[in-house]
């Protein structure tokens, strides 16, 4: 990675982020190469600092907060004072990116809402996530994903028939969004480019969760019917017979979409054989029993070597244990050690190769305010830019 050049090179963005959303769109823009500073409060620093994962911590910060703020700088500044907020205005206007997730309203109650701070860096790409968008009767609760995922019906489309709503298990919308929010700056800073114009770009959980839904909400629209989970085996509420998930001897197998009659002969399963493909949907459940009963009587390497050689997909279930152990996970060379003083930390690296690069960002989550010289000294002792980077 140090005989390359990375994409973002040379951009300054200023996370003004708390948790995950945010903080996943500043990590994904700081493994691609911009320098992001954290804004602070001086005493509390960022809330993610104290959400705690199976409560294990790093220091005094959580091992969440050092999974997502690795490779990052933090600033601290009372927003509240005017002074160190008018200090925080000029660093925005050296600023090529900002990013916020607070509440609508936040923002211009500080006076750092897009109106004002366009007037300070008119070419600064201006980024924001809500919850549940800027108006609505939802638009000041609060952005939390299992809440998110509760009310977009996502919480249907996982478990079975009789289940209770499953949420997925883990934070998919903060991290879809944050995803999405990329996007939408890098192609605001395309624009800029080409222009010099800035951008307010703007998401959030819910529209990004909806969005992820794209399937089950078509479906929903022409049919005006909710998606029904099937009664054993589900995966996908709308995908017939045999997609689903299924138990062996030892363990237990996916097997994807495919003809029922070649599932059939491939498995040597006879009774299989008395459905058509037609039925694969219309019978999904009673050819989904079917398909329980006969796999449940040998183990999983038994079963994939038959579908395999037939060509069919499916793949045994791991867990994290057995993954991190095969070879087609350890080619990927995805682990990276993060150095924190007293305490080294296994994490992902990110998944993206630039040039036939893997890009690995081994330096820790910033200490609260750990830069704050250094930012004084290279950023706030320069002079306004006055052309407009990438």
């Amino acid at each position: 990675m140090t005989d390359i050049v990375l994409p973002l090179n040379g951009l300054v963005v200023l996370e003004f982020c708390q948790y995950l959303s945010g903080p996943s769109a500043g990590l994904r823009l700081a493994d691609l190469g911009a320098r992001v500073i954290k804004i602070e409060h001086p005493e509390k620093g960022e809330a993610g600092r104290k959400l705690s994962i199976k409560n294990l911590w790093v220091g005094s910060d959580s091992l969440l907060f050092h999974t997502i703020n690795r490779n990052k700088e933090s600033f601290t500044a009372d927003l509240k004072n005017a002074e160190e907020l008018l200090t925080v205005k000029l660093l925005i206007k050296k600023a090529d990116v900002l990013i916020h997730n607070f509440r609508p309203g936040v923002m211009e109650k500080i006076g750092l809402d897009y109106s004002t701070v366009k007037q300070i860096n008119p070419s600064l790409i201006y980024a924001e996530i809500s919850g549940y968008g800027k108006a609505g009767a939802w638009q000041s609760k609060p952005g939390q994903d299992l809440l998110l995922q509760s009310i977009t019906g996502l919480a249907f489309a996982s478990g079975d028939q009789d289940d209770a709503p499953v949420p997925c298990g883990v934070s998919i919308g903060d991290n879809l969004c944050g995803a999405q929010l990329v996007q939408g700056i890098l192609a605001a800073l395309i624009r800029r480019q080409k222009t010099g114009q800035g951008a307010l770009v703007e998401t959030s959980l819910m529209e990004s969760l909806l969005d992820f839904q794209f399937e089950l909400l078509t479906t929903y629209f022409a049919s005006k019917q909710q998606p029904v989970r099937s009664k054993v085996s589900n995966a996908n509420p709308l995908l017939s017979a045999p997609y689903g998930v299924y138990a062996t001897q030892d363990g237990y197998i996916a097997i994807a979409m495919m003809n029922l009659a070649q599932l059939a002969t491939a498995v040597d399963c006879h009774i299989l054989h008395s459905y058509s493909q037609s039925d694969a949907f219309a019978k999904r459940d009673e050819i989904k029993e079917v398909i329980t009963q006969h796999i449940a009587g040998n183990i999983s390497s038994y079963w994939l070597e038959k579908l395999h050689a037939a060509g069919l997909w499916s793949m045994e279930i791991m867990d994290w244990q057995q993954l991190s152990t095969h070879e087609g996970y350890l080619c990927l060379e995805m682990e990276q050690t993060i150095n924190v003083p007293g305490s080294d930390i296994t994490t992902t690296r990110c998944p993206i190769k630039i040039d036939g690069n893997r890009i690995y960002s081994g330096t820790p989550a910033p200490l609260l305010g750990e830069h704050n010289q250094k930012i004084h000294e290279e950023i706030l002792s320069e002079p306004v830019f006055t052309q407009p980077k990438l």
